[in-house]
């Protein structure tokens, strides 16, 4: 069986979020607290690192544009398929996803994924909607085995279902 790898944001990317999102707003980094104040942090997934912010660390929460970023890297032309969105980040250095966390962050049985195929040129080609099961590895790995079936699908980008957050990224080997 194929495995895939979830990828996190990439160290420039997270780095430049860290001073001014891609909405061009500063960074405003906060500490995350159990009593959620300034906002319900702990437990969300920092795309830096792709585990859940624990109470106590200096995070942030900014705009994101996964697509944009991926396409000044290759050259695509996402057109109107450009979006940016929340996402919490570590508020500065960052060591990147821990080995131990496994393949794929945010998996908790019985959360609402969709998984959106791009291609080449950064067009969605087709998405998948799927609900954690108790395997989480043993779905992610068919859900996105079935996306990189197609010869088209350059990458493909897991989002909450309930916000619309993008979770992580996978690109094709």
């Amino acid at each position: 069986m194929t495995t895939y790898t979830a990828l996190p944001l990439p160290p420039a990317a997270h780095k430049e979020l860290c001073t001014t999102d891609d909405a061009g707003r500063p960074a405003e980094p906060f500490t995350a607290r159990e009593d959620g104040a300034p906002q319900d942090a702990v437990g969300a997934l920092l795309r830096c690192c792709l585990r859940d912010a624990r109470p106590g660390e200096r995070i942030a929460l900014v705009a994101y544009a996964p697509l944009r970023r991926w396409a000044a890297a290759t050259g695509a032309a996402p057109g109107a398929y450009d979006e940016q969105g929340p996402v919490f980040v570590h508020a500065g250095p960052c060591g990147g996803p821990d080995a131990a966390g496994g393949r794929y962050p945010a998996v908790r049985a019985g959360a609402l994924r969709v998984l959106r195929r791009y291609n080449a040129q950064g067009q969605i080609t087709g998405g998948r909607y799927l609900e954690v099961p108790g395997d989480a590895a043993a779905a992610f790995d068919a859900a996105l085995g079935e996306a990189f079936a197609d010869p088209e699908t350059a990458l493909v980008h897991v989002r909450a279902v309930e916000y619309g957050c993008f979770q992580f990224e996978v690109r094709r080997r």
